[in-house]
């Protein structure tokens, strides 16, 4: 082999490897991204081209002509894998119409161009194609639009990304730009014109394409280099032992155990299987153990994050103090990133803010601060480190004048609240790994200091507080002052007010009653029914006014209870009859269940004749006509049980923890009845409390309502 040929085989070489090496990192980074896997498919069958240029120029005969066939399937291959490459870097929809018919004649031009005779029909004695020239002119036809629309694709990509990624984008369109237009030049358009003698230097283009990838990958981190190669070196460790135990124990079985005494292979035996299995489980152990290898290697001063998100959630609640957790804050983030200083600026209040960081931290003026907002909002954007931002832009130059690389908004739902500033990294300058860290403790970190700004104003508050409880009690002294006099000026009219009715409404009542017994001359049925409605209106009258009267009484301490022997079911009986007339107005019924035998038992007859009259009362007007309102008397354990049950419109769900409060009335009975006060069952609850009895009420609002009490038997 000469000297010439030799150097086409070492670089030759160099290439197949540099395409397989890069590859295999990039998709080792993320298995899962689309990007690496088309970038992946890219450098493999470059990798391939390479190979079969390769062969063909160390082989002769029908292997050479096979190889050369093989050469333009492999380019067919990158140059489809170059467009998808660039239309996913574009982030085109990957369901459109028009990608799938991409791929398609892609992979038709692939599997055609392979085909014998289609393209080249052979190969000459000095390694010359006899080629089709115009199945070769469409094949060309082919490669250019292929590689001239990703080219194209690429550069519009580059106009619409930011300064960071623009970056990026410019660096791979040129590496891929010139490994391109190098490659077809030499190993399509010179071939075509006749001219074979510079094919093998085709290849040596993807060294171009290897060479600024992998520059935009240390310089812009395209890719996490680091993390990549660190993990290949895991896997291939892991391999490489698996692979020597296998063959260690395999020979040894082989040797020792089944006799098979060769010196150059391996028996092939049902052991050989069992050993295969065996290391297959063995695998996960071994890899663990390379990646704490690799980590203790190359991982010395960087840092854990579950220990770093762990000691972070710790100090984010270990105090309420804004400041405090600021400083603290800073100071972890920065020691944990290596970065020379690191502070906050916070919002609170009106134009006020809170500053706090690290020893000898930077200030952020608020004026520069508001900038930044105007900034963020326009762009919708999280951290955003210096060196990535243009050097014509305002806020790359505010930012080096505060010697900060990287600024990170503090969100609460949409409004900014703050900022997160972090100096320049003291080791080889910050990662993506360190963007994530930072944008994972952002939620919590800005709920901590909601928290904090929150018991902030309830300090500055509390400041203030006293003063204004001071003030707040002058004034509800004099309102309650005031309240009270006008409170026993109401107590004082209803009860002047109630006397003076009382005696005008007795004479009324007793006049009616002589005109309806005849002492005035006879009075006809007409005439009777008229004045016995305006009696028993007279008599309401007079109920109404005891109770103003005893209300009165209660709010001056006047209100006494005069037991006396009395018969309940008796008193029960009279107030059913003295209202039947009222019912069967009302088109009611009333049904008394009395009981054959009762106690007579001590009571103030006065008062508990009210409370009964005025639950027989209110079931007779607000329930429904036609219906019958049941009435019943008992002994029930040690007491007497009394309920009036009617079928009227009961009592909303809502309105009954109130309903036996002063002056309250339920909304449906209001409708019903008007001119009702209120009174009535908040003196009757007064009544048998003052009895050492309690209330008996149920009701559901349409279908009636139980009132009635129960009142123990051994009064005193």
């Amino acid at each position: 082999m000469d000297i010439e040929l030799l150097i086409t085989v070492v670089i030759l070489a160099i290439s197949f490897v540099a395409n397989i090496v890069l590859g295999g990192i990039v998709l080792l980074h993320n298995t899962k991204n689309v990007l690496n896997q088309v970038f992946f498919t890219i450098t493999i069958s470059a990798a391939l081209w390479v190979l079969t240029n390769l062969l063909f120029v160390v082989t002769s005969g029908d292997m050479q002509y096979m190889m050369a066939l093989a050469s333009y399937g492999a380019a067919a291959i990158v140059a489809l894998c170059f467009l998808l490459y660039c239309l996913e870097l574009k982030h085109v929809r990957r369901s459109s119409v028009g990608y799938g018919c991409i791929i398609g004649i892609g992979l038709l031009a692939a599997v055609l161009s392979i085909q014998p005779g289609a393209i080249a029909s052979g190969v000459t004695a000095d390694s010359r194609l006899i080629t089709n020239g115009v199945a070769l002119s469409v094949y060309g036809l082919y490669l250019f639009a292929y590689f001239v629309s990703g080219i194209v694709v690429l550069t519009l990509a580059r106009y619409q990304a930011r300064y960071a990624e623009k970056a990026k984008v410019t660096i791979v369109l040129a590496g891929l730009g010139a490994a391109v237009i190098l490659g077809m030049f030499f190993n399509l358009i010179l071939p075509m014109l006749g001219n074979y003698d510079f094919v093998k230097l085709g290849p040596v283009s993807t060294l171009i394409f290897v060479g600024t990838s992998a520059y935009a990958i240390v310089r812009h981190q395209l890719f996490d280099i680091k993390l990549a190669a660190i993990r290949s070196i895991v896997y291939i460790g892991a391999l490489v032992t698996l692979s020597a135990i296998y063959y260690l124990l395999a020979y040894l079985f082989s040797q020792f155990i089944f006799g098979e005494h060769t010196t150059n292979s391996v028996s092939v035996s049902p052991i050989n299987i069992v050993l295969a299995l065996l290391l297959a489980f063995l695998f996960q152990p071994i890899k663990r153990f390379f990646d704490r290898t690799t980590d203790r290697i190359f991982y010395r001063d960087t840092y854990k994050s579950d220990d770093f998100f762990e000691r972070f959630g710790d100090l984010l609640v270990s105090t309420t103090d804004l400041r405090t957790i600021l400083e603290r804050a800073s100071t972890e983030i920065a020691s944990t990133l290596k970065a020379s200083q690191g502070f906050f600026m916070v919002y609170y209040g009106d134009d006020r803010y809170m500053s706090a960081g690290t020893k000898r931290h930077g200030r952020l003026p608020i004026d520069d601060a508001r900038a930044l907002d105007k900034y963020f909002e326009g762009q919708g954007r999280d951290a955003v480190l210096s060196e990535f931002l243009s050097d014509d832009e305002s806020v790359r130059r505010l930012l080096v004048s505060h010697k900060i690389d990287i600024i990170m908004p503090l969100r609460r739902g949409g409004d900014i609240i703050g900022y997160l500033c972090l100096g320049q990294n003291q080791r080889s300058g910050y990662t993506k790994r360190d963007i994530r860290t930072l944008e994972t403790v952002t939620n919590e970190l800005v709920i901590a200091i909601q928290n904090a700004l929150s018991v902030q104003e309830v300090k500055e508050i509390n400041a203030t507080l006293q003063q204004r409880i001071d003030v707040a009690t002058k004034e509800l002294r004099s309102s309650n002052s005031q309240l009270r006099h006008i409170d026993e000026v109401k107590d004082e009219f209803i009860s002047m007010a109630s006397h003076q009715l009382r005696t005008p409404l007795t004479s009324v009542k007793g006049y009616i009653s002589m005109v309806l017994e005849g002492d005035v001359g006879a009075v006809s049925s007409q005439q009777k029914q008229l004045l016995g409605e305006a009696f028993n209106s007279s008599e309401r009258m007079v109920r109404l006014i005891s109770d103003f009267l005893n209300v009165s009484r209660l709010q001056t301490g006047k209100f006494m209870i005069e037991k006396t022997p009395t018969d309940l079911a008796k008193l029960v009986e009279q107030e059913v009859e003295s209202l039947r007339v009222i019912a069967s107005t009302h088109g009611l019924k009333l049904s008394y269940r009395q009981p054959k035998t009762f106690p007579t038992i001590p009571l103030d007859e006065g008062k508990m004749r009210q409370v009964v009259m005025n639950f027989i009362d209110n079931a007779i007007y607000y329930s429904k006509e036609n219906s019958t309102v049941m009435i019943e008397l008992a002994i029930e354990g040690d007491g007497v049980k009394f309920t009036v049950k009617d079928t009227g419109i009961g009592v909303p769900e809502a309105e009954q923890a109130r309903l036996f409060h002063k002056f309250f009335r339920a909304t449906n009975a209001r409708k019903q009845r008007p001119d009702g006060t209120g009174v009535g069952l908040f003196l009757a609850k007064r009544v048998i409390s003052e009895h050492g009895g309690k209330m008996i009420f149920s009701s559901v609002e349409g279908q009636g309502s139980t009132f009635g009490f129960y009142i123990p038997t051994n009064q005193k």
